[in-house]
């Protein structure tokens, strides 16, 4: 094992990916000379040149049109968006086409293509630079939504991702790249599509995903000095979506908490306590609560902002009131 920052993770799995495969190639806005806007590509030029490491001008739909013509001839692009709010720009390409083509085609068509973006804020870049829309990009069948919280799920997540034939939204958040984890040595692939039990507990379900694990980890240890014992599911993956762990631990616990960073309204957290309701009705002991981001558009100043963003204080709140 090797202990490892969230940014080492990600650059390992290219890294390793673009040596074993050279159908693999990295293209987007200062991936290249720079080494990328949060230093995860630095080295990637010098060592495998500019055919393979492409600097792109600012043009996100060009960046992911050119990325889809790509993977529909053979080869496997990993296509860098500096952060999700520039995703809009490329909207129709990701959940029109990328999404789409394989199955409009009648599966004539594999569409092998990663889009590595930045989500969240926390880092006082303003509201149209610091959202985390991951429901809405987990909204459209065909389009599968990767958001890891440690850097050993960064890691297999992404290197299974790469090699997968379908499209690929991976989601790193901004805040977490000098999480440090350990990380098992050697090839480690993680299946996509797999939620994971983070932290065993007996008294309530915490439902989360990438910064709402560190949250929520931090709110879970306070409370076990109540003598409190939450159990955290982290779903890694938004779509496809498994359930299955959050079932079983909520048939356990038979109270929940959802935990996420983007707004309450049309979220994560309302599909997965409507999930709830749906399959596990008979084991509720009390309403869910669900924990998310004020609804408003994200503020500067850095006390608003941390005043909007879901705390650990929040979900601590929200365990004692369903229990």
């Amino acid at each position: 094992m090797s202990r490892i920052t969230m940014r080492e993770a990600i650059s390992q799995a290219l890294w390793e990916e673009m040596e074993r495969d050279p159908a693999v190639f990295i293209m987007g806005e200062e991936v290249g000379v720079w080494g990328g806007s949060y230093a995860v590509t630095k080295g990637f030029y010098d060592h495998f040149g500019g055919d393979r490491v492409r600097d792109t001008p600012i043009a996100e739909a060009g960046i992911v049109g050119a990325a889809i013509g790509a993977a529909l001839v053979g080869q496997r692009p990993v296509a860098e968006l500096m952060t999700i709010n520039f995703a809009f720009v490329a909207m129709d390409h990701i959940v029109n086409e990328a999404a789409k083509l394989h199955y409009m085609f009648a599966g004539q068509f594999k569409l092998p293509l990663v889009i590595r973006t930045v989500g969240g804020g926390g880092r006082q870049l303003g509201a149209t630079h610091s959202q985390t829309p991951d429901a809405i990009f987990a909204h459209f069948p065909g389009l599968k939504v990767v958001a890891p919280s440690t850097p050993e799920d960064a890691k297999g997540l992404l290197k299974s991702a790469i090699r997968s034939d379908d499209p690929i939204l991976f989601i790193e958040h901004a805040t977490m790249y000098q999480v440090r984890g350990d990380v098992a040595d050697g090839e480690n692939l993680i299946p996509i599509g797999k939620s994971k039990i983070q932290r065993p507990g007996k008294d309530v379900t915490i439902v989360t995903y990438s910064k709402g694990i560190e949250i929520s980890m931090k709110a879970a240890d306070e409370l076990a000095k109540d003598g409190v014992e939450a159990e955290i599911v982290d779903l890694r993956t938004l779509r496809p979506l498994d359930m299955e762990p959050v079932f079983e631990s909520f048939k356990k616990t038979n109270r929940a908490v959802v935990v996420e960073e983007g707004w309450k309204s049309f979220g994560v957290g309302s599909e997965i306590a409507s999930r709830i309701y749906e399959e596990c009705f008979d084991y509720v002991d009390a309403p869910i609560k669900r924990v998310a981001q004020d609804e408003v558009p994200l503020p500067y100043n850095r006390t608003l902002e941390q005043a909007a963003l879901p705390q650990a204080d929040d979900v601590i709140a929200a365990v004692k009131e369903v229990l």
